[in-house]
């Protein structure tokens, strides 16, 4: 059976129409989730999440660590920082807790003599802030 132009053509347009709603939904449950893990990461931190982002940036903390989406997060010399939240373990001997988060953020000296990690005078909110950023970082 032969199908005449206007019967492809109205079944591309409905599979067009049919893979925009798709992805439509998929950005919405994407924005959904992001949402979500902001709310729960300042919640487990008692921080902003999105002023941590700025302070992440102000910081520099990018020229060393690398993080996906994050405009200047391209640095090679610490560990990449996507999916930070879901790890056990974070400077290589505390548990990932958001006080130690911030403590490890606070004074890297303290927690690991002679790391490579600066001390960068990171204060108390800032610290909360960024821990809470990072909290949102799930891969």
């Amino acid at each position: 059976m032969l199908r005449s132009p206007s019967t492809k053509v109205t079944f591309g347009v409905l599979a067009a129409i049919l893979f925009v709603i798709a992805l439509v939904g998929i950005v919405y449950k994407y924005v959904e989730q992001r949402s979500r893990m902001s709310v729960h990461a300042a919640a487990a931190t008692g921080g902003d999440p999105q002023r941590g982002e700025a302070m992440f940036i102000q910081y520099g903390c990018g020229s060393c660590h690398a993080i996906s989406g994050v405009r200047t997060a391209t640095g090679g010399v610490g560990p990449p920082l996507d999916g930070i939240a879901l790890r056990v373990i974070i400077a290589g001997r505390l548990s990932n807790k958001p006080e130690n988060m911030e403590k490890w953020i606070r004074d890297p000296q303290q927690v690991s003599p002679g790391t490579a990690m600066p001390d960068l005078n990171v204060g108390e909110e800032d610290a909360r802030d960024i821990t809470a950023f990072l909290y949102t970082r799930v891969k």
